[in-house]
Order: C-alpha cells, then sequence, then structure tokens
C-alpha cells in the first residue's frame, strides 16, 4: 500500500517522519577492515587488490592496477569485495580533498567484484542489503561535517576509528521497501548522470582526433584542395598594445591560465596594491599571452566578456590580419601540443618564472596555414563540434545539482515516496 503520513518528529538530527527511527551506523552494517597485503605479495596478475590509491570520487580506478597470485587469493576471500559493496576509506587527507580525504566513501561496481580490498579501508555492507540507500546518505553534507569532527593526526595524514564512524546518525526509514523505493529513485538519476559521463568522454576523445586531423591537414575538409603554406607569424599577427593610464578606482584585471584553460577575471583590483603606472586594455577576438607561462600554454583567444580587461606588459595583445588567419580558427590551433612546443621553444631559461618568452621570436615562428576559407570551414565544424560537448556538459551540472537536491529531500523524508509493503 502506499504511503501518506505527512507527519513529522524533532530528533537529534532534526526533521523526520514519525515512522522513521534515527540508527547509529554500526547498528546497521556488518563490516569488514582490509587486509595489510605486503608489496613482495604483489603481482603482474591474478586478483586485483583494490588500495586506497586506487580510489578517487568516481570510485575504483582502471589504472595502476596490482595484484595477487590466484592460489594466494583463495586465502584471503574474507577480504573479497561484491558488488555494492560500501569501502570508507580510513586513512589519508583531511577533507575536503575527497580523492584522498579520510572518511572517503565508493560503491563498488560489478567490473571489481571478487577483488580483495587493502589495508586503511573499511567494507560495508548494510544488514537488509539495501548498500544503496546507505551510500546515498554518504553523499550528503551532514555526513562530511561529520568526519570532519573525527580526524585524528598531523597535517599530511589523519585518520578515523570505527569506533567513532559508527557513531554516526542516520534518518532510517523503518520500511524496507520505502527504503527500496527511494534507493531505487536515486539509482535511476545516478544512471542518467553515468550515461552523459560516458557521452561527454567519447566527445571529448572526438573531438580530440578532429581537431589534430583537420588542423594538421591530415583530414581536408571537403571542397578545398589548396595546398596550406608555411606561414610566419608576422603575416598573422599585429602586436598591438593599448595603452591606458591606471584607473583611479577599483577595476576589471584578467588573468591566464596555463594548459590553455582560458582567462580568468580578478574583480575590482584596488589600483593602490598595483605599482605599475601603466596597464594595457584587451578586446574581444585579441590572441593574449602570458610571456612568463607561456611554455605551460597560458595563451588564449579574448572573448566578449573579457572585453575591456587590464593586464600588465607581461600579457601581450595580438590582432589578426584578416586576409591571412581568422581568431575563430587560432581559437583550437593554440590548444595544440605543437603550438605548445612552439612557445617552450621560444622560451629559454630553466622552470617557472624564469622561462620567460621572447615576444620577437614569436612572431618569427612558422606554422603551416590553410587559407582563410579553409580557415572558417574548420573553424565552424570544431565549433559546432564544441558546442555538442558543451550541450552535454551543462546537462550533466543540471542533472548532478538536480540530484543533490532530490536527494537531501527523500533521506530525510521531506519527500515522501509511494511503495507497497
Amino acid at each position: 500500500m502506499s504511503v501518506s503520513n505527512n507527519k513529522y518528529k524533532q530528533t537529534s538530527i532534526g526533521l523526520i517522519p514519525t515512522d522513521w527511527e534515527i540508527k547509529k551506523l554500526g547498528e546497521i552494517v556488518d563490516y569488514k577492515k582490509g587486509f595489510a597485503f605486503q608489496t613482495s605479495q604483489y603481482k603482474n596478475e591474478g586478483v586485483r587488490i583494490i588500495r586506497v590509491s586506487d580510489t578517487n570520487a568516481e570510485g575504483i580506478k582502471r589504472d595502476g592496477n596490482v595484484y595477487i597470485d590466484s592460489v594466494e587469493a583463495k586465502n584471503h576471500k574474507e577480504y573479497q569485495l561484491l558488488e555494492n559493496d560500501i569501502v570508507i576509506q580510513t586513512v589519508g587527507s583531511r577533507p575536503p580533498l575527497y580523492d584522498s580525504m579520510v572518511g572517503k566513501t565508493i560503491l563498488v561496481n560489478k567490473e571489481f567484484e571478487g577483488s580483495l580490498l587493502n589495508q586503511n579501508a573499511v567494507r560495508l555492507r548494510e544488514k537488509n542489503g539495501n548498500n544503496y540507500f546507505l551510500f546515498s546518505l554518504f553523499r550528503r553534507k551532514e555526513y562530511f561535517d561529520f568526519i570532519e569532527t573525527l580526524v585524528r593526526g598531523n597535517a599530511n595524514q589523519v585518520s578515523i576509528t570505527l569506533e567513532d564512524l559508527f557513531k554516526y546518525q542516520i534518518p532510517y526509514p523503518k520500511s524496507l521497501p520505502e527504503q527500496q523505493k527511494i534507493a531505487t529513485i536515486l539509482s535511476n538519476w545516478d544512471a542518467a548522470i553515468d550515461n552523459c559521463k560516458v557521452i561527454i568522454d567519447r566527445l571529448q576523445e572526438r573531438n580530440k582526433g578532429l581537431a589534430q586531423q583537420l588542423l594538421t591537414g591530415k583530414m581536408r575538409v571537403q571542397g578545398f584542395e589548396k595546398k596550406w603554406k608555411l606561414t610566419p607569424l608576422n603575416e598573422c599577427l599585429n602586436f598591438t598594445p593599448r595603452e591606458v593610464p591606471k584607473p583611479t578606482g577599483n577595476y576589471l584585471a584578467l588573468g591566464l591560465r596555463s594548459h590553455g584553460k582560458g582567462i580568468f577575471h580578478k574583480h575590482d583590483i584596488d589600483p593602490e596594491d598595483v605599482a605599475m603606472d601603466v596597464l594595457y586594455e584587451v578586446k574581444e577576438n585579441d590572441l593574449i599571452i602570458n610571456i612568463t607561462f607561456a611554455w605551460e600554454q597560458a595563451v588564449a583567444i579574448v572573448s566578449k566578456q573579457d572585453e575591456g580587461g587590464l593586464v600588465s606588459h607581461r600579457f601581450p595583445t595580438y590582432t589578426f590580419n584578416a586576409d591571412k588567419a581568422i581568431p575563430e580558427f587560432f581559437r583550437h590551433f593554440i590548444l595544440q601540443k605543437y603550438f605548445k612546443f612552439l612557445m617552450e621553444l621560444i622560451s629559454p631559461g630553466g622552470a617557472g618564472r624564469n622561462r620567460v618568452m621572447s615576444k620577437t621570436d614569436f612572431l618569427k615562428l612558422e606554422v603551416k596555414l590553410p587559407d582563410v576559407t579553409e580557415q572558417k570551414a574548420i573553424a565552424n565544424i570544431l565549433n559546432t563540434a564544441t558546442a555538442e560537448l558543451s550541450q552535454y556538459q551543462q546537462k550533466l551540472q543540471f542533472l548532478q545539482q538536480q540530484k543533490k537536491g532530490l536527494m537531501q529531500q527523500l533521506l530525510t523524508g521531506k519527500i515522501r515516496v509511494n511503495y507497497e509493503r
């Protein structure tokens, strides 16, 4: 029968439905600590050993595998993991560095069933078999706040005890069918999220290959046959500094991330904190470089929302000669490994701030380019591919946000589900 009880009661962890109860984690789980396998036991094949370093926010990694001999593994069956087991890391870093965080939880998927759990982690199984419901409770902010109260140890490595962990208080529906219904709803959302992630991974791989093929001429756009020409950048770009006096009031400053990750904004910069008397304005479609970290691919094309931002002399800006090159094409071209290699060549010296790019040598670089008409055709293809990827990335954010809100409502009983007893 369906549930229509909307009455609530006050508890030590807040309001919960009157037909729910508060349980301590230790009351509802069976557990097994991981075994301290020795590195001398590791093999290149056999039964997989799962170490805490083999896990991250997404679950168990597929790389960096270590194994134990299959025959020897039979002596450690009690440490085997099953599908939907919950693994909690008991030694690690302080929150919120989740990948290595003490208290991190993962749900074992079928791919890793039969693997053996190493030390510094514990395996949990909900006594009624409803592990997914329990795992969902470990994704709530309340759980992470609780873990922060338990950590012991120095700054580099901390730990939690099972005695403390098992005191974690959980809002617990008395009805197993209600637990199962909640778990089903949340697992369906997770399935949609995982499917979206798979599509994103495939699109990223496709776009990477497509860009590499199109931007090197290995793949030609239909209808174009002209030979690409080796062209010095001084024929494509003009050094265009736009000197302005330092503002008298707060202003927008721009910075450049390394590894082609684009421009970031620094709002409300106080001119009193800036030693320079002269700054430089950027405009849409400028090519901008951080000469200090050009060797790390700190380069970008300025977008409309960046226009009007100010930079120092260490961020030279260039405009395009429209008959030789277009920003739409270079927006993709500057992200290629070959362009990074060229930046390294003209950034001599040691590591970090000692490797300053030569602006003179930059304009002397020669790159193989198609004519502007083909550049536009290539840019259109890559822009379409990028837009498709962006749509799925936005969809993923939406699904994750919606699931987060729904999870909070379902796991506290603020939204009740219909279920059959």
